[in-house]
């Protein structure tokens, strides 16, 4: 089935039962009332399925927890690229990498005025970013606020000072003083930005957690996987080998039980730290009077191996690196919605649209994305895509992290190594670990052939 996009005139339609309250009696119209205030929490690494609200066996996440419980939580969540730049310019444009341009960690090529921040400022929005950008360079002179930093999980921030400060503890810091010093009287759009639970990569123990955290998962055992085997590593593409860099990233976390129990924990110590941040950050908005009126959206750059497949970190189609959470709260939602979710396939490209339909604007039409908002505000649930086209440029060489490409379903996928010619197919309703590949079976050519001919609809769509 094509993917389908609903028009302004059917999103009309389909918010107009959320134009009456339940007295029937029409609503303020949007002129008459402030527009909402924007708070994007985006963490670095996280994948869908580890927060205590979607019945993780070990992390705690009580302030998200709640979040979900005064919003929607979408189960299907999905990035169209898994790397930490990438994504991040395609929720700032609302598009994909084949259409923006950034194919690793430089500014992307869209025009800044089509970005949401832009179009926010440009329409007296107090736009502010603290922590990661990672699209170098970062155009201070666009935001209000800019606080960006990267890379490690401690920062003495005066070289005269012994104290140090915790990654997550200056994100928190650096978002309370935005939100005591904006204007009170202008609408505020702030992304706060988490540098963790990415790893400090050249830091040996890898996951550092802030101190009064370690006594966290202390004498819990952290399952592992049934895919996260040496068999299930075999079972890659044969290119795959011990110069790739998810294999290079396992061996530093994950290749001894002890070691896996050990980074795990600390990772889950950092999702926790970010926890308590983030229900900081909301309680500072509701003492200012301002959290009923803010548009507040959860969600994560990317998905993250914890060794399966025999592999660490991101990058590949698997259903580990292309996953994320999103928890969206918003100010129109009726009370009865608050604590449901939805299985609807979503993209962090619909991020951009939705924002900006939020807060009245006009979306460009370079948007590839959604508005994701009929889906938690309509009475009845729109038509909307099952479907979605994955893509991955070459990092260094494709010894190193090779490309790859996927046409993505709930129920199938189909993979394509573009370097190698190699396909992969997957049948995730019988085989959600995908450890069956498909693609050589004779009784599977016709769902094949099917696959490999909408992949190539959707690739050349992209663009």
């Amino acid at each position: 089935m094509k993917n389908r996009i609903l028009t302004p005139t059917a999103l009309s339609a389909a918010l107009l039962a959320f134009a009456f309250n339940h007295d029937g009696v029409a609503a303020q119209s949007g002129a008459e009332k402030a527009k909402p205030n924007i708070l994007i929490l985006y963490v670095d690494d996280w994948r869908n399925g580890v927060k205590g609200v979607a019945g993780h066996p070990i992390v705690k996440t009580p302030e998200m927890d709640q979040l979900a419980g005064q919003g929607v939580r979408f189960t299907n969540s999905y990035v169209t690229t898994s790397i930490c730049g990438v994504s991040r310019a395609s929720l700032y444009t609302g598009q994909w990498m084949s259409r923006h341009g950034c194919r690793g960690f430089s500014m992307w090529d869209t025009p800044w005025s089509e970005s949401f921040p832009a179009i926010l400022r440009e329409n007296g929005y107090y736009l502010g970013l603290v922590g990661k950008w990672h699209n170098r360079p970062f155009p201070k002179e666009e935001f209000d606020f800019g606080r960006v930093y990267h890379g490690l999980h401690w920062y003495r921030l005066d070289r005269r000072d012994e104290h140090m400060v915790h990654v997550t503890q200056r994100n928190e810091n650096d978002a309370l003083d935005f939100l005591r010093e904006r204007p009170k009287d202008q609408p505020f759009c702030l992304t706060v930005s988490f540098g963790a639970p990415h790893a400090e990569d050249q830091h040996p123990l890898q996951f550092l957690p802030q101190p009064e955290s370690m006594s966290l998962y202390q004498g819990v055992e952290v399952p592992v996987s049934p895919n996260a085997t040496h068999e299930d590593w075999e079972r890659l593409p044969y290119f795959f080998d011990e110069n790739n860099e998810g294999r290079n990233r396992w061996r530093w976390r994950f290749d001894t039980p002890d070691k896996y129990q050990f980074m795990m924990k600390n990772y889950f110590r950092l999702i926790t730290e970010i926890d308590t941040t983030s229900g900081r950050i909301l309680r500072k908005l509701e003492e200012q009077g301002a959290l009923e009126n803010t548009l507040v959206i959860l969600t994560s750059d990317n998905g993250f191996y914890h060794a399966e497949h025999g592999l660490a970190d991101k990058w590949y189609p698997h259903e580990e690196s292309i996953r994320v959470p999103l928890i969206i709260k918003d100010p129109r939602m009726c009370p009865s919605q608050h604590g449901t979710t939805r299985e609807s396939m979503v993209l962090n490209v619909d991020l951009a649209p939705t924002i900006l339909n939020a807060a009245g604007l006009e979306v460009p039409a370079g948007v590839q994305g959604q508005d994701l908002a009929p889906l938690y505000l309509a009475e009845e649930k729109p038509e909307w895509r099952d479907e979605f086209f994955y893509e991955h440029p070459t990092l260094r060489d494709a010894s190193f992290i090779p490309a790859s490409e996927a046409l993505v379903r709930t129920d199938w996928k189909y993979f394509y190594w573009p370097e190698h010619g190699v396909e992969q197919l997957f049948h995730l309703e019988t085989d959600p670990y995908e450890q069956n590949d498909l693609a050589a079976d004779e009784a599977y050519q016709d769902k094949l052939k099917a696959m490999r001919t909408r992949f190539n609809e959707l690739k050349a769509a992209a663009k």
